[in-house]
């Protein structure tokens, strides 16, 4: 199966690109040519920055700070840990959508393809349409792709290599793998905790809901659900690995609120402290 999406020396060298862009961008704003290239600077510094992250998320998938040795164990543990859980198994789910061989293809290619064009889709929408509101989804989404891979540098078998569960890869059974013909221990292939494929969906999901003002808006729930659904279905995540990538969000979301209070008090402080001058001028007497 042909993978869509660029490779992270491709998106290094995009980013690379757009970034001497924004500075040549910059400098002619700074010489007074042409005012409107401000905004041209700076939608390709957002884009540089956008496609660096996912270059450093492409890259760090082949390293780790333990061996693969160990993947396959700390795999079947976060599968006993679901079932002390009472969570139900993806192996249950995953059979009721093996007879349907097109459904299942369409979840790989969901799995393979879908994620980064629609986050990046929803980041341009706010750029252009909720301006106000880019920044602070953008650093949330550094922030979590930080925190992600940060976990990810300890190796975990996805559920599809765990033998005795009863799952099929899905992308190997119809030939759609992006890996390789057969399941193997590549180090990109043992990044199943936490799955950044969800943590994403759901960021997305915030932020349509957070800026969009149609009724129709809460439908961006269906995106975080499907994309369990189909992390699941084949056999590339476990609930876990979803769940940790929510609260790994929710973390990020309350620590910027939190920083984003204190930085208001801050100011506001700082703005009502009265001048030296009027705080030792004498009193006036009668």
């Amino acid at each position: 199966m042909w993978n869509l999406e660029l490779s992270w020396q491709q998106a290094a060298i995009v980013a690379g690109v757009l970034a001497v862009a924004t500075v040549g961008l910059r400098l002619a704003r700074r010489y007074g040519w042409w005012a409107r290239v401000a905004a041209a600077a700076t939608f390709t510094q957002e884009t540089a920055l956008v496609l660096a992250l996912f270059a450093l998320w492409q890259f760090a998938g082949s390293f780790a700070i333990m061996g693969p040795d160990g993947a396959l164990d700390r795999g079947r543990w976060l599968w006993h840990l679901e079932r002390v859980l009472y969570l139900p198994s993806e192996t249950s789910v995953q059979q009721l959508f093996l007879p349907h061989p097109l459904l299942v293809q369409a979840f790989n290619l969901y799995y393979d393809v879908l994620h980064f064009p629609v986050l990046i889709g929803c980041l341009i929408w706010l750029f252009v349409r909720h301006r106000d509101r880019y920044g602070r989804m953008r650093t949330a989404l550094v922030a979590l792709t930080g925190a992600c891979l940060l976990i990810q540098l300890i190796p975990v078998a996805p559920p599809r290599m765990l033998p005795g569960t009863g799952l099929v890869d899905t992308a190997v059974l119809y030939h759609q793998s992006v890996y390789a013909t057969h399941a193997g221990f590549e180090p990109d292939q043992l990044s199943a905790m936490p799955s950044v494929h969800v943590g994403w969906a759901i960021l997305v999901a915030i932020m349509i809901i957070t800026a969009a003002r149609s009724p129709w808006r809460w439908l961006a729930l269906l995106y975080p659900a499907l994309t369990t659904l189909a992390v699941t279905v084949t056999a590339n995540h476990y609930w876990m690995d979803g769940i940790v990538a929510g609260l790994l969000l929710a973390a990020v979301l309350l620590i910027q609120c939190g920083v984003t209070r204190m930085l208001g008090a801050w100011r506001r402080r700082g703005q009502t402290v009265p001048d030296r001058d009027d705080v030792h001028s004498p009193q006036l007497t009668r």
